[in-house]
Formats: structure tokens, sequence, C-alpha cells
């Protein structure tokens, strides 16, 4: 069996990176990128610096905040406008998972036209897009180096999941000095979100010693960091290492896949707009509880490399001491549940079955190690509804 890996051409990792987007951008013989961003980087003058950057290279850039929350198929019509007025020759994604997924798919329809239906799974996209040039701001989505795009359907609140070649960003600039200033709820989702990547890249049954290697040294990173750089956001060896292993998490799920607990979380994201990270988080341990017996060797690997199992322990011991290190961890990082997010009881009861469907149809459960029927995909969303 053979796999079929894909990376970015181009990585650039260290404190100060982001000073060298310029050289970089210059470097791919482009010169007209659209900076694809948020109101709140915007706002900071963060996007403005990251512009200024460019320009001291003598390109050309236009900066577009419009992306919003879990960018929907409407939301990405302003920035098509943008970079056809523009001539953009290039996208640069600035900022966390929702202006990468916007950067990917503007890049996309910049070239083939359409809408971001055709393009959701389980199409594989090969065709030409618009270079992408990611500059992450958080770690957490991993999406600087990998060929998945999550956009929502605006008339079915279907979050559709993009993927193939076509997303995957020509460069990368991985920059922790960028994540600094995310608060701790930020911090928490994020990481969460990062080692879900993790975990469900190595249990996946697409997994393969590539993305298996690149898995364990992420979730060994997260399990000595992340409780660190939520704690103490000034930690800038905590932030380094959180930012590393986010993207050691994004090159292993996008070689490998995600499961279960993406496929649920998707539609909990579109239907109640929680954030990706978090309602990742909200699913973990419950989701791998359900998962752990069809492939306790891997959990365990994942449970020893945690730092929560050792090589002393069995394998069902092992597996075992992941769910509880997630429970705890998630209950350290003060995840709440559904209920305590403000979500009514009545409405996530009345779409149980319409999420269950799409976390199907999305094709990420039938990578986990044992593959839910709808029936059970409802019982553990109303497992962690409180």
């Amino acid at each position: 069996m053979t796999a079929s890996l894909s990376l970015p051409r181009n990585m650039r990792v260290g404190r100060g990176a982001a000073d060298e987007l310029g050289e970089v951008v210059t470097g791919l013989g482009l010169s007209r990128p659209l900076i694809v961003t948020d109101s709140f980087l915007a706002r900071t003058g963060a996007a403005e610096r990251l512009s200024a950057t460019l320009k001291k290279a003598g390109l050309h850039p236009q900066v577009f905040s419009g992306t919003v929350p879990d960018p929907t198929t409407d939301s990405l019509a302003a920035g098509l406008r943008e970079l056809q007025q523009h001539g953009a020759d290039a996208v640069v994604g600035f900022g966390g998972g929702s202006p990468m997924d916007t950067a990917k798919a503007l890049a996309l329809l910049g070239v083939q036209g359409g809408d971001m239906r055709n393009y959701k799974a389980p199409h594989v996209n090969r065709g030409s897009a618009l270079p992408v040039i990611a500059v992450p701001t958080t770690a957490g989505s991993g999406s600087e180096a990998t060929q998945v795009t999550v956009i929502t359907d605006s008339a079915s609140d279907e979050k559709m999941m993009c993927l193939g070649p076509a997303f995957l960003p020509i460069a990368a600039i991985i920059d922790a000095e960028l994540t600094m200033s995310m608060p701790p709820r930020l911090t928490a989702d994020t990481g969460i979100d990062a080692l879900t990547h993790a975990v469900e890249a190595y249990v996946s049954r697409k997994a393969n010693p590539f993305s298996d290697s690149l898995a364990l040294t992420a979730i060994t990173a997260i399990g000595r960091n992340l409780r660190r750089a939520y704690e103490d956001g000034s930690n800038g060896e905590a932030r380094e290492a959180m930012m590393f292993a986010a993207t050691q998490a994004g090159i292993a799920f996008s070689n490998s896949s995600v499961a279960l607990v993406h496929g649920m979380s998707r539609p909990i994201g579109a239907h109640f707009h929680v954030a990706h990270g978090l309602s990742n988080a909200m699913l973990f341990p419950a989701v791998t509880a359900f998962s752990v017996n069809a492939a306790q060797g891997r959990y365990a690997d994942c449970a020893r490399a945690l730092g929560v199992a050792t090589a002393q322990d069995s394998a069902a011991c092992a597996a075992d001491k992941l769910v509880e290190a997630l429970r705890v961890l998630c209950r350290d990082l003060k995840v709440p549940t559904p209920a305590a997010h403000g979500i009514d009881k009545d409405h996530w009861s009345r779409l149980t079955p319409l999420m269950a469907e799409q976390a199907l149809a999305s094709g990420s459960p039938t990578n986990n190690p044992i593959v839910p029927t709808a029936d059970e995909i409802q019982a553990l969303y109303a497992e962690i509804y409180a």
C-alpha cells in the first residue's frame, strides 16, 4: 500500500518569520497578492503591517478583511469581487481557520469559477487555483499545511468539507509571535483542535508511517505545552511549541484523514455557530471513549505520546487512560457542554437526526476505527449535550 503525500513547497518556520513574507512571495514570481483576513486583524493594524512588509519588497498587495467566522458560500462573494478587481495573482491567508478557509476557496473560485457546492467531498479537487501563501495567527487548525477547506452552504447550513491538492498552500509562514495575543479561551479551543487532528490522523483507517510520525510528535508537544500556553499566554516557549505542533498535526491529518470527531463537529458549528475548535473539544472525550476498543493499540500509542501512560501499561489500560486524560484536559481548560454554552435542549434534540445525517455524509466517520450508525451518532450527540 502506498500513500500519496502533499506538503507546501516552501515553509518558513520560526519567530519573526512573518518579516520574510515579501521575500517568499517575490521568490514565487508573484506581485499582486490579496491578503484575506478578518476585521479583528484589520482593526488591530496587524493586516496593515503585513501589507507593509509586502510593499517594502516592491509588491502590490490589497487587503480584504471581510472574512466571517465559519465562512459561508454567501460570504465568499465580496472576497471574489475584491480578488477580481485587484487582478490578484496570489492569495495570502492571514489569521485563524476562517481566513484560511476563505483564502483557499477564493483562490480556487478565482480560477475555476462556479459554486463551492460543486467542490465538496467526496469530489477531490485537482484543478488549477491561484497560489495560496498561508500566515496563521492561531495554533490549531493546521490549515497552512492542509489540502482541505470548509465552507458552510448558506442555503442548507451544511458545513461542506472540500478537499484536494487545489487547496494546498504553496507556501506557509509559521511564526509563533503572531499567536502571543491569543486569549485563554482561543488558546484552549485551538490547542484541543490540534490535538484532535493529531489523534484522529493516527487512529484513522488512512493512517500511514509518514503521518504517524508527525501525529505522535505533535501529541507529545501538545501534552507538554497546551496547559502552559493556556495558563500564561506570554510563555513564548510554549507558544512556539504549540505553533509547530499545530502545523505538524495539520500535515498529519492532511496526509491521513480526520475521523468521527470532525464529522460530528461540523454540523454543530453550522447549526449553532460554535467555533470549530470548541465543538471538537465538546465531542473529543465521548467520541474517543466510543471508538477506543476498536483500535486499542493505536489509542495506547497516543496515550504514551501524550504522557499519560507508560510502556508498562497494557494497551487496554493505556487507551482507557487516554480517555480519562481527555476528560481532565477539557475540564482543566473549562470546555463547556452544549448546554452550558447556551444551546437550547429542544433545538439540539430536534436537529440531532439532521446533524447525524450530515456527519455521515461528510465521509469523515468512515475513517474512524469503528464506523458508527446514524443512531449511534445521535446517541453521542445526546450524551455530550449536558
